[in-house]
């Protein structure tokens, strides 16, 4: 069962990719862009777990910076935090509740450009912050808020839910 949801989430974030690289990353809505990618991982990263999460991060970072010739690792990197995280927050709170995916996308999003702005800046690249954060960022939280629900939607279809138990969480008794 483990082997199957990891085919098909690496299926759908291999989709997400050829998507994001081919289509979105030219789509400009109100100066932002729709993250794909992130908002797949996101939700996979919640159903899975943190360590799923952060290989399947791990891997379409990777595919991410060889399809857009970027700087290799980057995405690798900020994608595989994101994946662990997201399935660490999955983990502690109520992952079935209605809004966590949502939180999830959101916080994800804010974290991610953030990131991405401070490891860039590391890097010896001068991105304005001005740009990122205030003219970018609401736009593109706003997009991936949007995309959210049918992607959610559709990676829990694909991705059966399991038993907490079966992932290796503790259950609180009491």
């Amino acid at each position: 069962m483990i082997a199957a949801d990891a085919a098909k989430a690496a299926a759908l974030l291999f989709a997400a990719v050829v998507v994001q690289v081919s289509v979105l990353s030219s789509a400009d809505v109100l100066g932002g862009t729709p993250d794909l990618v992130l908002v797949v991982l996101v939700a996979v990263a919640l159903l899975r777990g943190p360590m799923f999460g952060a290989a399947l991060g791990f891997a379409s970072g990777f595919l991410v910076d060889t399809a857009t010739l970027g700087t290799l690792g980057v995405s690798s990197l900020l994608l595989t935090l994101a994946g662990y995280w997201t399935g660490r927050f999955g983990e502690t709170t109520g992952r079935d509740r209605g809004h966590a995916p949502f939180l999830s996308v959101a916080g994800a999003t804010v974290l991610f450009a953030a990131a991405s702005l401070v490891l860039h800046f590391m890097l010896g690249a001068r991105p304005s912050a001005r740009l990122v954060l205030v003219d970018a960022l609401p736009p593109t939280v706003v997009l991936n808020l949007l995309l959210t629900a049918p992607v959610y939607a559709l990676c829990r279809r694909l991705l059966r839910p399991v038993e907490r138990a079966a992932l290796g969480e503790v259950r609180l008794l009491g």
